[in-house]
């Protein structure tokens, strides 16, 4: 189908950081998960920092992003929503 993927919800962002075995993921590898392009990710993860849900830091060329205690309860408000 042509056009314009289907846009990924904050939800979908904060999942995959979530739901990690590592503590911290960097924008490629949220970005392969969610199927987005990495300047899509990075924008879209420096939004989600803004509203304080994630935090990063830069380890050398790459930024790294985990959730934040604020993020992981939007996270799981919206989780219990969907039940």
């Amino acid at each position: 189908m042509a056009g314009r993927k289907p846009t990924v919800s904050d939800e979908e962002i904060l999942h995959v950081l979530s739901e990690s075995d590592d503590p911290f993921l960097t924008t490629t590898e949220v970005a392969e998960q969610v199927d987005l392009s990495q300047p899509g990710m990075l924008k879209r993860l420096r939004d989600l920092e803004d509203a304080g849900y994630i935090d990063n830091k830069k380890a050398g060329n790459s930024n790294t992003w985990w959730i934040t205690d604020i993020g992981r309860q939007i996270y799981d408000e919206e989780g219990e929503k969907n039940k």
